[in-house]
């Protein structure tokens, strides 16, 4: 079953960027949802057992998704991360994990509407390093039209100081599959390195990147990311220095966010938090950082939108608690 426009009564949490209204529920029964992206009046939610779910402002479908690899079915993997061009009609970019001679792999893909289901219509990027958790999966298209992919260190935590390999890295892409000449390593995608699971990527309004990282038991971490800099990762994590690699933001000490999706508003950056379940608040002219939502349970994804924040919960991918009609797609109202 969806829902379309039903509204709860459970009111948001109080925060000083938030009214005090109630948020609202877009839609129900979503399939272990990854990425929300809109299209106009049209919101996509990935799921990953396949699929990508179309809402509509009078229904819901869910359309099947047709790719030529096998998707993988490791605890983190599936069909992740969507991206939209800018003249989206029929044809986006899709992140999906697949098996190939019993080894796995993560891909980057173009995927074209059909009549009554999405296709794979060309590769972009394949042999991205698969394991059994740790598969990065966020794609996006930034201000300057190339497309950013997070991948995780594919639980080989040496992948990541290697520049030979595309694990545990932030790539960048021209949206026709090659390498942009601009670069920081001639010939070679990797945008920044280090990484261990990063799952979130946004642009601040001055053109800064962003991402969210999961740590290692804890040490959770919010980056600012900047061309061919390493992050550290297995070398040092949290507060832990060493020449030539870059610290966090901000980290979760000795908590456990396992932060997602990330997006910017207003000055203040939100991602989504799984261990730590609901969304975090970063004030990026104070340094404050509050939470909200924390009653959803685990939450994967928020996309910031002139209606408001968008956010889809995670709890029917075996590690949470689904309540009836888990998982949700979730509309807060316009922030301040």
């Amino acid at each position: 079953m969806f829902l379309v426009g039903c509204s709860t009564d459970d009111a948001v949490e109080s925060l000083p960027t938030m009214n005090q209204e109630e948020f609202k529920v877009i839609a129900a029964d979503l399939e272990i949802p990854w990425e929300i992206v809109k299209h106009n009046d049209v919101i996509y939610v990935s799921e990953r057992p396949g699929a990508i779910v179309e809402v509509h402002s009078s229904h819901v479908e869910r359309i099947p998704v047709q790719l030529e690899k096998e998707l993988s079915k490791q605890p983190e993997a599936g069909l992740l991360g969507i991206a939209l061009p800018p003249d989206f009609s029929d044809t986006a970019y899709a992140y999906y994990s697949c098996v190939e001679n019993n080894e796995y792999y993560q891909r980057v893909a173009k995927i074209k509407r059909k009549e009554n289901h999405w296709e794979e219509t060309s590769v972009i990027l394949d042999k991205i390093p698969g394991g059994k958790y740790h598969q990065g999966g966020r794609i996006e298209i930034g201000p300057d039209q190339k497309l950013y992919v997070t991948t995780g260190d594919a639980t080989s935590p040496e992948l990541a100081q290697d520049l030979t390999s595309l694990a545990g890295k932030i790539l960048r892409i021209n949206l026709n599959g090659t390498v942009p000449s601009d670069n920081p390593f001639k010939g070679n995608y990797i945008y920044s390195y280090g990484h261990r699971n990063p799952q979130g990527i946004t642009w601040d309004g001055n053109g800064k990147l962003y991402a969210t990282e999961h740590g290692q038991s804890a040490h959770d971490e919010l980056n600012l990311i900047e061309k061919g800099r390493n992050y550290g990762w297995p070398i040092i994590q949290g507060n832990e220095t060493h020449e030539g690699m870059e610290v966090p933001i901000i980290h979760s000490n000795d908590q456990t966010w396992a932060p997602s999706g990330l997006a910017f508003l207003g000055d203040r950056l939100y991602f989504s938090a799984l261990r730590g379940e609901g969304v975090r608040v970063y004030n990026l002219k104070t340094g404050e950082l509050d939470a909200f939502l924390t009653e959803l349970g685990r939450v994967r994804d928020v996309l910031a939108t002139d209606e408001g924040l968008y956010v889809i919960t995670n709890n029917t991918d075996g590690r949470g608690n689904p309540e009836d009609e888990d998982d949700r797609l979730i509309l807060v109202p316009p922030l301040e």
